[in-house]
């Protein structure tokens, strides 16, 4: 397979994670940097070896690039994503998908008349440690699934990141920023959410930057801080998720399905290794260490790339980021609301990857 030209969108501190892993695919060469801080983009095109530099218009009328990996930020999302399709391109962003569903299912509508694909994170769902347990949910290891857990709190992350603002705006919060890879996990092992019922809210209207150049600042707070969620999922099975920045005690990477004959836990859903442990009557049944095994932030763009060359739906696809995206949205409507929500998007479900998928050796 001829390697596929992409090019990214976006600088900051993520496109090292990415640039990084994507030189290590042979499926694809990255072929173009952008940003609008063009010396930030001739930076990171330079250390990764990459030719071709500028805005983002130098990306979009590239001639090699057939991918456009969206790495801006979450309010230009879609508006980028949008420019892209209309350039012929095929997308992967960087999630959310949106922050509105009607702009979301815009951009999955019109890249659907253009013949293109829209995909996005996380691909730490498409990580061998997931995987690994979403394979042994659907082999039935512990029977019929009945439930799930999902556990994500610690006190924020303005105690360490030096302009933490975005993650308490439009777009953050720990339902929106560490919400989906908890959420597209959760889809993938127990089907569509169908309804869902929260409690929480904001612990505090302003709070104070702890660390850095900046710290003493206030910055306000927009979004629900704390988020007690019950999903209903469309086959009859339900998960409890806690997603907060509010909690003293820093817990994060529980995940667990439950089957009426025993439990599978998994690893850190924003990992993509670890530790995959089936319990059966109160005891470890087993227990497999899951190393990353060279996948990282990009083999999401590699699922894409296969999937275009075979004529398949990617397993990342653009309507599960979509689903995702409604249930974030429908959790903060119920905790202003104080009323259950229903979810009227249904995602296709993709199978789980097999157990040699490597993004490491080329596709033939």
């Amino acid at each position: 397979m001829t390697p596929v030209g992409v090019g990214v969108v976006g600088a900051g501190n993520i496109s090292t994670q990415y640039l990084t892993n994507l030189a290590t695919y042979p499926d694809v060469r990255v072929v173009a940097v952008g940003d609008l801080d063009t010396e930030r983009a001739a930076t990171q095109a330079e250390a990764f070896g990459v030719s071709c530099h500028g805005g983002v218009e130098a990306v979009l009328t590239h001639p090699d690039v057939q991918v456009v990996v969206n790495l801006t930020v979450p309010a230009a999302h879609v508006e980028l994503s949008t420019r892209a399709v209309r350039a012929g391109r095929h997308v992967w962003s960087e999630k959310p998908l949106g922050l509105d569903r009607a702009a979301a299912r815009a951009l999955l509508d019109e890249a659907a008349a253009a013949g293109v694909r829209v995909c996005c994170a996380p691909d730490t769902v498409l990580g061998p440690g997931v995987q690994a347990s979403l394979r042994a949910l659907a082999a039935g290891e512990v029977g019929p699934p009945l439930a799930a857990l999902a556990i994500l709190q610690g006190p924020g992350p303005d105690a360490w990141h030096p302009s933490p603002e975005f993650f308490y705006r439009a777009g953050g919060g720990p339902v929106f920023d560490m919400g989906p890879y908890y959420l597209t996990a959760l889809v993938c092992g127990l089907g569509p959410v169908v309804q869902v019922v929260a409690a929480g809210g904001r612990a505090r209207e302003v709070r104070p930057i702890l660390a850095g150049p900046r710290a003493g600042e206030e910055m306000d707070v927009e979004v629900p801080t704390t988020a007690n969620v019950l999903l209903r999922h469309a086959g009859g099975a339900s998960s409890v998720c806690l997603f907060s920045f509010d909690s003293g005690l820093a817990r994060s990477g529980v995940l667990e399905f439950q089957g009426v004959e025993g439990t599978v836990v998994v690893p850190d859903p924003n990992d993509f290794g670890g530790t995959v442990a089936t319990h059966v009557g109160g005891e470890l049944a087993r227990a497999v260490d899951i190393a990353p095994a060279g996948r990282g932030r990009g083999i999401g763009v590699i699922d894409l790339v296969r999937s275009l060359a075979a004529g398949t739906r990617p397993r990342a696809d653009g309507e599960l980021a979509y689903h995702v995206l409604d249930v974030m949205l429908a959790v903060e409507e119920s905790i202003a609301s104080g009323l259950p929500v229903n979810v009227a998007s249904v995602p296709p479900i993709p199978e789980p990857l097999p157990d040699d998928w490597n993004p490491l050796v080329a596709a033939t």
